[in-house]
């Protein structure tokens, strides 16, 4: 008879989230996700296969946790640049914010330390910069149709402009503690649509 789990997988799965989020995936080890997820090491492989199967199941889950609200955010009836720019300033506030900062952007953090040498995880963060770049594009698109962004200027190059800036953000934005910086860079790019 098979024995049943003992755990909840979603509840620990949002714990390994949460470990390898804040301490990133070389510094995490099994040890630490046992003690911190509090069950064994044979129930993590049995459940999530190896550490980096975790891991990538982490960054599906913080994708399906942050991309949607962004969709739904930049699709809004009306004027869309307003919108464009109210996020920018969105995620400078939140990459300055003490509570962000601290730990920084999970799929930024994988883009800089796995992303160059893990296929899997690139693909990932390929994906993730698609499901912010799409709907700033879109937006853009809708924002030169209603007369808000000039005929001549290039949406898909604008919102791939965003999505590098946005990237930027949340790098500076957890190294350093001077907000004004990423206020200044933010403005300045965001003069670029009018």
């Amino acid at each position: 008879m098979a024995r049943t789990k003992e755990f909840d997988p979603d509840a620990a799965l949002q714990s390994a989230l949460e470990l390898f989020w804040r301490r990133g995936y070389e510094a995490t080890s099994v040890a630490d996700l046992v003690q911190h997820l509090g069950i064994g090491r044979a129930s993590i492989y049995a459940t999530f296969g190896s550490k980096r199967e975790l891991y990538l199941r982490a960054m599906d889950r913080y994708a399906e946790m942050r991309d949607p609200l962004l969709l739904v955010e930049l699709s809004q009836p009306g004027p869309a640049l307003p919108v464009v720019r109210a996020v920018v300033r969105r995620f400078a506030a939140e990459a300055t914010s003490p509570a962000v900062r601290r730990n920084g952007c999970f799929i930024t953090n994988t883009a800089a330390e796995l992303a160059p040498h893990d296929p899997a995880a690139a693909r990932r963060v390929e994906i993730s910069w698609d499901h912010l770049e799409t709907p700033l594009h879109s937006a853009l698109v809708r924002a030169q149709a209603q007369g808000e962004l000039a005929e001549g200027r290039d949406p898909r190059a604008l919102a791939r402009m965003l999505l590098v800036l946005l990237q930027g953000v949340r790098v500076v934005g957890k190294a350093s503690g001077d907000p004004a910086r990423v206020r200044g860079a933010v403005e300045q790019a965001l003069a670029l649509l009018d």
